[in-house]
């Protein structure tokens, strides 16, 4: 008798904090793949559901009503919450859902941030590069992190840890602020960032997602730069004048802003690129002129 492998169980995904990034990548799935995804927002629950996307109100507050059961058809979940001083919302109030009641789970994405490496002085950092977090969010987003590696180890499941840089696109972008006449050129010598485009979040995520990877990803171009050289790079082919230079040590800034100045660092991605994973948008010059010409 000759035996047939079953093909492997369809995805479902579930989504903890459908914002920007979570959103593009939802739009990369087919509506029948979704379980849920959370908001804040009745009005943007309205959305989600206009979409195809099943909404679940969830404030990190309290546990959100419907989330159990969802949890329980999930085969892949994708968290895009921040943490806050209390630690992860999601692990705080559905942590013993996904222990216990979440027998189909078999992957699960966190997004997180580069800024846990801290400063490097403009120097290049990998996935090897120990965590030196400098502000109090990327403080919470490293414990968020290792709490997530905690529950996956002990479910013995695979954790995508994606750690983000800068992330523009459709309406996130320098040609808003340059429209709007509001962008600024700040100089800062030597100072650089990564940046990455939203469809190569979403790309990334459904790539790893689709191999169940496990590990730590930097996901983010292939050319840290100068912000103000961005900036001046979406005026001469967006035709906008160019904004004067500013001084960063004079600029007005909030001091979460001033905060990103304070890392430098180049961010490599070889492990993304190693996995599988071939960027749409290598630099921010190739994701500029895709908003530009869309």
């Amino acid at each position: 008798m000759v035996s047939v492998s079953q093909a492997p169980e369809a995805a479902r995904f579930f989504v903890f904090g459908c914002g920007y990034s979570a959103s593009a990548f939802l739009r990369t799935r087919e509506t029948e793949e979704i379980v849920g995804a959370t908001t804040r927002s009745g009005e943007k629950a309205g959305q989600l559901r206009a979409l195809g996307w099943p909404p679940f109100l969830f404030d990190g507050h309290a546990p959100g009503d419907g989330i159990a059961e969802a949890l329980r058809r999930t085969t892949h979940l994708v968290v895009s919450i921040a943490p806050g001083d209390d630690g992860d919302p999601v692990l705080r109030h559905h942590g013993e859902d996904l222990r216990a009641h979440a027998p189909a789970l078999r992957w699960i994405g966190y997004l997180s941030t580069v800024g846990v490496y801290g400063d490097h002085g403009g120097a290049w950092v990998d996935e090897t590069t120990a965590p030196e977090p400098r502000s109090r969010r990327s403080h919470e987003r490293l414990e968020a992190e290792r709490a997530w590696a905690a529950l996956a180890d002990d479910l013995g499941l695979p954790l995508a840890t994606v750690r983000l840089s800068g992330i523009y696109g459709p309406g996130r972008s320098p040609f808003d602020k340059l429209r709007a006449g509001t962008a600024r050129r700040l100089v800062k010598p030597g100072q650089v960032f990564n940046r990455i485009h939203v469809e190569d979040i979403a790309g990334a995520l459904g790539h790893l997602a689709g191999t169940c990877a496990a590990g730590i990803f930097n996901v983010t171009d292939d050319e840290p730069a100068p912000p103000q050289d961005v900036v001046a790079h979406a005026a001469e082919i967006g035709g906008y004048p160019l904004p004067a230079a500013i001084d960063f040590a004079a600029a007005d800034l909030t001091p979460m802003a001033r905060s990103f100045y304070g890392e430098n660092k180049r961010v490599a991605n070889s492990k993304l690129k190693n996995a599988g994973y071939a960027l749409r948008f290598p630099t921010f010059r190739e994701g500029l002129m895709s908003l530009l010409t869309s």
